[in-house]
């Protein structure tokens, strides 16, 4: 079973059950064909940032906690990048000093389509993309990133 598709499949069964224990989240994983170990699965809840908390009849169930992450996602990278450019269909990220791994681990969580791979070193990064123009999307997208709420 491909990740994205187990992981969907997570945040589908949340949103639909009151999901209070990982192996409630397991059994209905199981209802569904999609077999997944303990381990497999608090790997999906870590990454998929799902928080534990009381609902509207106090009880205890997981839901996303993404959109919290994706703020402090911006915030990092809205702290770290000092301007962004691109050459050909390279975005070129310069950063605070020590924290372009920060900055590029944020593109990475956000799976862009276009981008090829990233690599970064203290102060920059380097993003491959497709084509010239996903380039000068892939920096309209990230601007968004460095808006402040």
């Amino acid at each position: 079973m491909e990740k994205k598709t187990r992981q969907a499949a997570i945040l589908r069964i949340i949103s639909e059950n009151e999901v209070e224990t990982q192996n409630d989240l397991q059994r209905l994983l199981e209802l569904e064909n999609i077999t997944v170990g303990q381990s497999t699965l608090s790997r999906d809840i870590r990454e998929l940032c799902l928080v534990k908390r009381v609902n509207e009849n106090d009880i205890n169930c997981y839901y996303s906690g993404l959109k919290s992450a994706a703020a402090h996602y911006n915030s990092i990278f809205a702290q770290s990048v000092l301007s962004m450019d691109s050459a050909g269909n390279i975005v070129v990220l310069k950063c605070r000093a020590g924290l372009a791994n920060a900055a590029c681990a944020v593109v990475d969580e956000q799976s862009f389509p276009t981008v090829m791979g990233s690599i970064a070193g203290d102060d920059t990064v380097f993003i491959l993309t497709k084509t010239e123009t996903h380039a000068a999307q892939l920096i309209s997208d990230l601007k968004r990133l460095t808006v402040k709420e």
